[in-house]
C-alpha cells in the first residue's frame, strides 16, 4: 500500500467510485495547503478555488482552471528547479536550475505597477531582456515511469511508520530570481561549470521553523532512480540522505529542492490536465542520539 505518493492519481482520478478515505484524504491535503498559502510559506502550494470546490461540491467537482492564485506562462523562456541541488551561503539556498522555454505555472505571486497589475508570467518577460528570469514549475520529465529520476517523499508524522518524521531541510524556489550570467560560469558548491542550460537561482531556505514547510505526510524531492535495478534496488539512499540534513542554514551546507507533499501532483493536474505515473520512493528515518539519519524504506512505483 501506498503510504505517502501523493502524486498517487488515485487522489486525482474522476473515477466516480473512488473511496470515501480517498476523499478524505484529498480534503484533508487541501486544507493543509489552503492553510500554507494563508501564511505564504511554500508559494506554490496554494489552492483557494480547489478548496472552495471540495467544501461546496465534494471532491468529483474540482476544477483543473488555473485560476487565482495561479498563474501559468505560455511558451516563455524559465527556470526549472524542481529537482535542482543547492548550495547554501549567508541562509540563502543558491541552486543550480535547468533552462527550459514552454509552459509552466507559479502563483499569481501578483503586485500593482504604474501601469497597472502584474504577476508572475509578467516578470519573467521583462526577464528576457534584461539580464534575469523566474523560476516556475513544470513536472520534470525524468520523474515519470521508467525514467531515471524519482519523487521521493521524506516521512511526516502520518507516515513516518515505525521511524520518525524527517527534520525538514530543502530550497524552496518557487518565484525565486535566476540571473543569466551565472549561465556557463563556476559557483561555489558545485564542481563543474555550468552549463549555457543551466542557471543559478536564489532561494530560501524552508525549515522546521518555517510555517506551511511540511503537512502530515511529510515533504517531497527529487533524486536518481534506476529502473533497470533489481526490484528493491531501484531507489537510491543518497536522495533519502537529503532529507536529513542537519544544520541547512549553515554556510555550505548541501539541499534539494523541495516542497510539502502533494505541490506538485496539484501544480501537474493544473498545468497538464493529469499526472502520469511516476517513479515513486518512500524514505525511513531514525534518530539516535539525537542525530536524525534517512534511508529507503520501500518503493511505491506503480
Amino acid at each position: 500500500m501506498k503510504h505517502s505518493a501523493i502524486f498517487d492519481n488515485s487522489l486525482l482520478s474522476n473515477n466516480p467510485v473512488r473511496t470515501v478515505s480517498g476523499q478524505f484524504r484529498l480534503k484533508s491535503l487541501a486544507r493543509g495547503i489552503m492553510i500554507r498559502w494563508v501564511f505564504k510559506a511554500a508559494p506554490i502550494l496554494a489552492a483557494v478555488q480547489l478548496l472552495t470546490a471540495v467544501s461546496a461540491f465534494g471532491a468529483d467537482a474540482l476544477s483543473l482552471d488555473p485560476a487565482p492564485p495561479f498563474a501559468i506562462c505560455r511558451n516563455q523562456r524559465y527556470a526549472l528547479c524542481a529537482a535542482a541541488s543547492c548550495f547554501v551561503y549567508n541562509q540563502v539556498a543558491y541552486c543550480k536550475c535547468d533552462v527550459l522555454r514552454g509552459d509552466s505555472i507559479s502563483l499569481q505571486l501578483s503586485y500593482s505597477s504604474p501601469m497597472g497589475d502584474r504577476n508572475v508570467c509578467d516578470v519573467n518577460q521583462q526577464g528576457r531582456r534584461n539580464g534575469y528570469m523566474v523560476s516556475t514549475f513544470s513536472l520534470p520529465p525524468d520523474v515519470k515511469k521508467g525514467g531515471p529520476a524519482a519523487v521521493y517523499t521524506c516521512p511526516g508524522t502520518d507516515d513516518a511508520g515505525t521511524g520518525v518524521p524527517a527534520p525538514v531541510a530543502y530550497g524552496q524556489c518557487d518565484g525565486a530570481m535566476c540571473f543569466t550570467s551565472s549561465r556557463g560560469t563556476r559557483f561555489p558548491g558545485f564542481a563543474a561549470r555550468l552549463s549555457n542550460r543551466e542557471i543559478m537561482c536564489s532561494c530560501p531556505v524552508s525549515t522546521g521553523a518555517t510555517p506551511g514547510s511540511s503537512d502530515p505526510l511529510g515533504y517531497q524531492i527529487f533524486g536518481p532512480y534506476h529502473p533497470k535495478a533489481p526490484a528493491g534496488s531501484r531507489c537510491d539512499a543518497s536522495a533519502c540522505e537529503a532529507c536529513s540534513v542537519a544544520n541547512p542554514t549553515a554556510n555550505g551546507a548541501s539541499l534539494k529542492v523541495g516542497a510539502p507533499t502533494g505541490s506538485g501532483s496539484f501544480l501537474t493536474l493544473r498545468l497538464d490536465g493529469s499526472v502520469p505515473d511516476l517513479n515513486e520512493c518512500l524514505c525511513t528515518c531514525t534518530t539516535t542520539s539525537n542525530v536524525t539519519t534517512c534511508t529507503v524504506g520501500q518503493d511505491n512505483t506503480p
